[in-house]
């Protein structure tokens, strides 16, 4: 299956599936760029911004192959649950016999989306989780109050690998029985100078959902408006060419 980006007519969003949407950073982000997004969760998200399909990702994007529905976008952003294999909770799992509980969806998610013919993204932290680091992005690239490590494989696509630049300190909160304060705050978990859910949306940029669950979980809008800028760009380019 091939596919080509349209965006060659003024006014028209390309169509964007945003799968596993959590809080919906990611979503607004790309919004920001130019798409049309429309998500994809298995749990209810009222503060999602866009417009929902309330159902299992997997399940969802393999209906939507089968049907041919799936030509009807033009990208695919995928953020699998990385429990699994987040740096920031595989300790605890392993601590409190929890690890062998989280499924791991990146290899069956990526022959999925491999299907679709359609270029895509697959989001993760840092980690173990069996992503390429095609694209790594932080929350001082673009001068936010977070850190935020994220990582992007890139499928059926390719932009240039931004520079990762130095930090201004450290992130506020205790460490190892020692705090420290900084210019970032640490948007996960609770207590050990952690941030407030404000606190958290002021750093991130995000102010469409005040649940705490979903503050830690999302990634900052800033990260998927670059993302999608750089392959909106490329696309019109190839357009024009």
């Amino acid at each position: 299956m091939t596919h080509t980006t349209d965006v060659r007519r003024e006014g028209r969003r390309p169509a964007l599936l945003d799968l596993f949407w959590c809080a919906g950073g990611a979503a607004m982000g790309y919004h920001r760029a130019g798409f049309a997004v429309t998500g994809v969760d298995i749990r209810p998200r009222p503060n999602y911004p866009f417009a929902l399909r309330q159902g299992d990702a997997l399940t969802v994007l393999a209906e939507l192959i089968a049907s041919g529905e799936i030509a009807a976008y033009s990208f695919i952003h995928g953020s699998p649950p990385c429990q699994d294999g987040c740096a920031l909770t595989i300790g605890t799992n392993r601590a409190m016999g929890w690890g062998r509980e989280h499924v791991q969806l990146i290899p069956e998610l990526r022959v999925l989306l491999d299907a679709t013919g359609l270029p895509y993204v697959i989001e993760q932290p840092n980690g173990k989780a069996p992503v390429r680091k095609d694209i790594s992005l932080c929350g001082e690239m673009f001068g936010l109050g977070v850190l935020r490590h994220r990582n992007f494989e890139l499928g059926g696509w390719s932009t240039a690998k931004p520079k990762h630049v130095r930090h201004r300190g450290y992130v506020r909160g205790w460490r190892h029985g020692e705090y420290r304060d900084g210019p970032y705050v640490a948007a996960y978990g609770k207590g050990g100078g952690k941030a407030t859910v404000p606190e958290m949306s002021t750093a991130m940029g995000i102010d469409w959902t005040d649940v705490h669950e979903e503050l830690t979980e999302a990634i900052p809008p800033a990260y998927s408006q670059w993302i999608g800028t750089q392959f909106l760009t490329r696309a019109r380019l190839e357009a024009a060419a």
